[in-house]
């Protein structure tokens, strides 16, 4: 008999009820191959779910933040044009690194590319936190509630994640979060706009941030949105890279340029940490479709902007529109809205399921509803109107 990890039997559960009973039911045998402990203590990242097709009405998937938009021509042409997948892809990206240099202005070394922003997240977390020799667990901020993602991976690095609650108008409590570090941190991850609150950083808190904790602590700016960001007050990630050496920015292919089924991101740091990504870093992680893609959409700058700006006028336009009817939300800076429902936040993504429409619940906390087609988000401020429940955030 095989003993399994209740990690285990949850997936399983998900995948296969069957499958569950029969883990359930099975003896525990101590001498069996067993997955690391920490499996039991991670969450499980739940993608956001397809809609339920509901006569009469189209379905829209409103739960993962995805773009509605497709890639630009360019990018479809290029995607076409890769005829070599039986060989392997360039394990550096080098032509994408130096379509970054000269689109970002930073040095093309400075690149290291990822499977999406998360990818290149872990490859950050797997050389800089972990545990040490002498069994010690570095640890890593970061605000909560952010992206579901973080807590995993820096569990399956081997650090201690040490969760900052968000203020309650979604934005990151920065001074909480530089008293949670102490002499163990060694990552630090700010989320802006955050992931799914919506606010922004703004650069003079993170610069005040910066100078708060020590200088070997990395700071990593998460930015997987920052083309929707409107704000002029905004943090550049870039620019504080350039200006501390402990800064490493993330950014991604997926939001803005739509790419996001062929996992595309990239970080940016100085010399003295890239040298170090390099040696963790996944090999092959980006296809030669996947990078010839990202450098086509590089290329189609204008046409993305255009894209990428319809979207923000729709999500102005939903801003409006539940400001309208008294619904109470954090500013959104993404492409995406947060609405701060509490206890009834699985019963309106519920509600939003009878009408078509998918969105992300996180139980107990808020809803996730991502900008989508307008007919998609007009339908949404429709079941708003209706549903009984408006939230509200404290003053």
């Amino acid at each position: 008999m095989t003993q399994f990890s209740s990690a285990a039997r949850a997936d399983a559960g998900e995948q296969n009820p069957e499958t569950a009973t029969e883990l359930q039911n099975t003896p525990l045998q101590a001498n069996a191959v067993q997955p690391r402990p920490v499996l039991d203590r991670l969450p499980k990242y739940a993608a956001g779910k397809p809609p339920v097709s509901i006569e009469g009405l189209t379905p829209f998937k409103l739960s993962s933040n995805e773009n509605p938009l497709p890639p630009v021509p360019a990018v479809l042409d290029a995607i076409r044009e890769q005829i070599g997948i039986f060989r392997y892809p360039d394990p550096l990206s080098t032509a994408l690194r130096g379509a970054l240099s000269e689109h970002l202005d930073v040095p093309a070394d400075d690149v290291v590319t990822g499977a999406g922003s998360l990818g290149a997240l872990t490859q950050i977390l797997n050389t800089f936190a972990g545990q040490n020799e002498d069994g010690v667990q570095d640890e890593v901020v970061y605000a909560w509630r952010s992206f579901e993602a973080y807590p995993i991976v820096v569990g399956t690095a081997g650090a201690r994640a040490v969760e900052v609650p968000v203020l309650d108008d979604g934005r990151h409590d920065l001074d909480a979060m530089a008293a949670a570090v102490n002499e163990r941190t060694t990552v630090v991850v700010l989320c802006t706009p955050n992931n799914p609150t919506g606010p922004i950083l703004r650069t003079a808190e993170v610069e005040q941030f910066i100078a708060s904790v020590p200088q070997n602590v990395l700071v990593v700016i998460d930015e997987a949105y920052t083309e929707f960001v409107r704000d002029d007050d905004a943090v550049n990630g870039i620019e504080m890279y350039r200006k501390y050496p402990n800064v490493a920015v993330l950014r991604t292919f997926s939001k803005a340029h739509g790419l996001a089924n062929l996992r595309v991101g990239y970080s940016i740091t100085r010399p003295q940490i890239t040298a170090h990504l390099r040696v963790i870093a996944t090999p092959f992680a980006v296809s030669t479709v996947a990078e010839q893609a990202a450098i086509a959409s590089l290329k189609s700058e204008d046409a993305v902007t255009e894209r990428v700006e319809s979207l923000v006028q729709e999500r102005n336009r939903v801003v409006a529109g539940l400001a309208e009817i008294g619904w109470e939300i954090p500013e959104p800076q993404g492409n995406f809205v947060w609405l701060k429902l509490g206890e009834k936040a699985v019963d309106f993504a519920e509600y939003a399921g009878t009408h078509a429409l998918s969105v992300r619940a996180f139980a107990d906390e808020g809803v996730r509803v991502s900008i989508g087609e307008p007919e998609a988000n007009s339908r949404f401020l429709e079941i708003c109107r209706n549903y009984p429940t408006k939230p509200r955030l404290s003053k």
